[in-house]
């Protein structure tokens, strides 16, 4: 082995070294990177599903959505009032004279 080799080889190794940790960082730094995009992301497409959700509502309760109420009749009262005797419907309105006899 040549007198330099020996250096040369430990700088080589230095190198290779300090190229993988580099790597490393990097590659640790783009997953934190992903991870926080991720949450950042999820978050707000939360907020804008809740948004949108809320402004539905909204808009069929309070908005222009809302349908036209119908105006309903209202219920004439037909039956007399309950203490009032309920006229019998056979009956007629003239009574006809019985017959009596005198003694």
């Amino acid at each position: 082995m040549a007198p330099g080799a020996k250096g040369r080889d430990d700088r080589v190794a230095r190198e290779r070294a300090r190229v993988y940790q580099a790597r490393l960082d990097y590659q640790r730094g783009r997953q934190r990177r992903r991870r926080r995009d991720n949450l950042v992301a999820g978050i707000a497409g939360s907020a804008l599903l809740l948004a949108i959700i809320g402004g539905q509502v909204l808009y069929y309760t309070a908005g222009p959505g809302v349908p036209e109420p119908e105006p309903t009749p209202t219920p004439t009262q037909t039956t007399p009032a309950p203490d009032l005797p309920l006229p019998d419907p056979d009956a007629t309105t003239d009574p006809e004279p019985t017959p009596t006899t005198t003694p």
